[in-house]
């Protein structure tokens, strides 16, 4: 941990804005440039192995490629630690409404898009990793550490993986490399949290039991247990949680526009 009021690598830290389970992100400024707040993440001093260090510089030089207005902005690295910009209205999870929460999941499935043409896969979609703005009209997809660059799954072969287990697809579980069809499928799950409250298959009761389930069970009737849903979001989230990767939708907009329109929500 670092002191509020110390100096760390030429950044004064102000206050702490949040704790993961490896990392500390800070409120910071350089001390020459006061009015210039960054978000400093620092690894912490038993999360500094080789392989976590690497994780973080990975987060950083992917984050680095992309220009987009819902993807985070990155400025500065070194080792264990990165500067970022500032998002300050918490995660997704603390939208207030059904509107506010479909606006963010266009953002971030535009936001998807932009990296899949760039051939980069993000890995780990989830309601923690999309910070919004204190107005609630900003969405920004955070945390690229387990991101890959799709020319890096020629000869894929699985041995670890990294991505939350609610959020995985199908596909992955199975050995196959990541695509943007992957991260379509961690966002309908999202999704499904954000409306719902909970991702699609939360009744396990372990982890086989969970992997079992996004293995082999189809995907749940949803308007069955909330009366307020139609018929449509059972249809919408079917094809994106498709078990075939394929027979998903062919981009996350094009997701997030199905879902609108079946919510009576729809998005010109």
């Amino acid at each position: 941990m670092i002191r509020l009021g110390e100096e760390f690598e030429g950044y004064v830290v102000v206050s702490t804005l949040g704790r993961g389970g490896y990392a500390t992100v800070y409120r910071a400024h350089r001390a020459a440039e006061p009015d210039r707040v960054v978000a400093l993440k620092v690894l912490d001093d038993h999360h500094r192995r080789e392989d976590q260090t690497a994780r973080l510089r990975r987060e950083f030089e992917f984050a680095h490629q992309l220009v987009h207005r819902h993807i985070v902005t990155v400025y500065d690295n070194g080792h264990g630690w990165l500067t970022m910009e500032v998002i300050d209205g918490g995660t997704s999870s603390a939208l207030p409404t059904n509107e506010d929460r479909l606006t963010a999941l266009a953002q971030i499935g535009d936001a998807l898009d932009y990296t899949h043409r760039r051939g980069i896969v993000h890995c780990d979609v989830k309601p923690s990793n999309i910070l919004v703005s204190q107005d609630f009209s900003r969405a920004v997809l955070i945390d690229f550490g387990v991101a890959y660059a799709v020319s890096e799954t020629v000869g894929w072969h699985a041995t670890q993986i990294e991505a939350s287990l609610p959020y995985t697809a199908p596909e992955l579980l199975r050995g196959r490399p990541p695509s943007a069809l992957t991260d379509q499928y961690a966002l309908a799950c999202t999704a499904v949290e954000l409306l719902l409250g909970a991702p699609p298959y939360s009744g396990a009761r372990t982890w086989m039991e969970l992997v079992d389930e996004i293995l082999t069970r189809p995907v749940p009737s949803f308007s069955r247990k909330n009366a307020w849903l139609p018929r449509a979001f059972d249809s919408v989230m079917s094809r994106a949680l498709a078990k075939i990767p394929e027979s998903r939708y062919d981009s996350c907009s094009e997701f997030v526009a199905h879902l609108a329109h079946a919510l009576g929500l729809r998005r010109d």
